[in-house]
């Protein structure tokens, strides 16, 4: 066979060959979806992003590296929640990482098939997020907020540092279940402690400041702030009205009290995006969110702001300052 045949031959039968070697691709990189419900400024927001991270990385994940992260921020707003919600899933990821029961129930409406992972969720059985605690049974899984019996725990607490207090308003959200609950919970504990409880719907900022100023008309009144993703979006004009009107006030985490509130006592929200990235990580290697425990908190924190507490004029018990986990001065 003459040389120029030849090649000839040898080109053609590449030609026809299957391109093995130019069609083989990287593995695909694993990607995850956050949905959060603060704002991506608020203060809080970052602790916890990075403590989910920080917890990824310590399992051999790192964002860039081996994993892509698409994180959006919904600042608590209704029509920003749906919106990302669909765009997370339109994405497809691999798992989704979601906070409050606010975001987490739009996301099953949209899929039953990618896994979420999700934190600071209340009742998520009554709810029909999940079939049970111990098997969840569908494409969600993970941390419970903490149990309804801790809202009677908070009326408790406003009793003990601030025995004069005979009204306490109630603000919840009144439109998802955690609102309704906390509310009952405390409702049923009033009479046995002697305190009138009344409910104030957290809406927008000027019904909140309207409510509260009506509520505080009257001596011997204090508050509660009952956990829900707009308790957090608007802790800051809360906290800003219960110094305003000196009203002694129970708030349900630490960031309350590092934010100014008085005191507060309930479960670590940061460790809850810790313990995710282990449930996260355990999706990526193949494991379904149906066989994963929903977990509940284990530890709740007591965290007291001396210096609210000297602005209000109050002299806190001994026997609550020595059980206390953290005093801020």
């Amino acid at each position: 066979m003459k040389r120029r045949e030849f090649i000839w031959l040898l080109g053609g039968a590449a030609a026809l060959w299957p391109p093995v070697v130019g069609a083989q691709q990287p593995d695909k990189m694993p990607r995850i979806g956050i949905l959060e419900p603060l704002a991506q400024d608020d203060p809080e927001a970052q602790p916890r992003l990075s403590a989910f991270l920080k917890g990824l990385q310590l399992l051999g994940w790192t964002e860039g590296r081996n994993l892509r992260i698409d994180t959006r921020w919904t600042a608590g707003e209704s029509a920003r929640i749906h919106k990302y919600s669909q765009e997370l899933v339109a994405l497809a990821p691999d798992v989704i990482l979601v906070s409050g029961s606010a975001c987490l129930a739009p996301l099953l409406q949209l899929t039953r098939s990618i896994p979420l992972i999700f934190v600071i969720v209340p009742d998520p059985v009554g709810n029909g997020y999940v079939d049970s605690l111990a098997r969840p049974g569908g494409n969600a899984s993970g941390f419970v907020m903490f149990e309804f019996g801790l809202a009677a725990k908070w009326l408790e607490l406003l009793k003990e540092v601030a025995p004069n207090v005979t009204r306490a308003g109630i603000l919840r959200d009144a439109t998802i279940s955690i609102g309704i609950g906390q509310w009952a919970v405390i409702q049923s504990a009033a009479p046995s402690l002697g305190v009138d409880v009344t409910p104030i719907n957290l809406n927008d900022v000027p019904a909140i400041e309207r409510a509260v100023a009506a509520f505080a008309r009257s001596p011997n009144d204090g508050l509660i702030l009952t956990g829900s993703a707009p308790s957090a979006v608007h802790r800051d004009t809360i906290i800003a009205l219960a110094a305003r009107y000196k009203l002694p006030a129970v708030y349900v985490e630490r960031l309350y009290g590092a934010s100014g509130g008085l005191i507060s006592y309930g479960p670590n929200f940061v460790d809850q995006y810790r313990q995710a990235a282990g449930y996260v990580d355990r999706i990526l290697k193949g494991e379904k969110p149906a066989n994963l425990p929903v977990q509940a908190p284990t530890k709740y924190e007591l965290v007291i702001n001396l210096k609210t507490a000297n602005a209000l004029g109050l002299k806190l018990p001994d026997n609550v300052l020595a059980r206390a986990d953290e005093v801020m001065e």
